[in-house]
């Protein structure tokens, strides 16, 4: 019961007990992205929350050739590209009162958000 295994039991009850919320964003334009994180951070650092983030993660680039004519020409193409941005934000030991002002908190209409709990 005092061994190493005992310990590492402990140690994860003692994590379990601890809620977070993982928010991720996800926009086409980055300045709507950037203005609705600073949204959240400022919302849970108001209602006493530890934030971690806005980070950053790897932009999507999805690329898209076609050709330019109809007929004839296929050395003619162009190309299109759609950059999905993300960003990722953790709010650590969240209370009642800052899960109730994320829930009113007025978003623009472009931005994707994911919550896990």
């Amino acid at each position: 019961m005092f061994g190493p295994r005992a310990w590492t039991i402990r140690r994860k009850n003692k994590l379990s007990k601890q809620q977070k919320i993982r928010i991720r964003l996800k926009a086409y334009d980055h300045k709507a992205l950037d203005q609705s994180a600073v949204k959240i951070v400022d919302t849970a650092k108001k209602t006493g929350a530890m934030v971690s983030g806005p980070i950053p993660l790897p932009t999507e680039k999805n690329i898209y050739t076609i050709l330019r004519s109809p007929h004839v020409n296929k050395d003619s193409r162009e190309q299109f590209e759609m950059r999905t941005h993300k960003r990722l934000i953790d709010i650590l030991q969240p209370t009642n009162k800052t899960v109730d002002a994320l829930m009113r908190l007025d978003l623009p209409a472009g931005v994707d958000i994911e919550i896990k709990l």
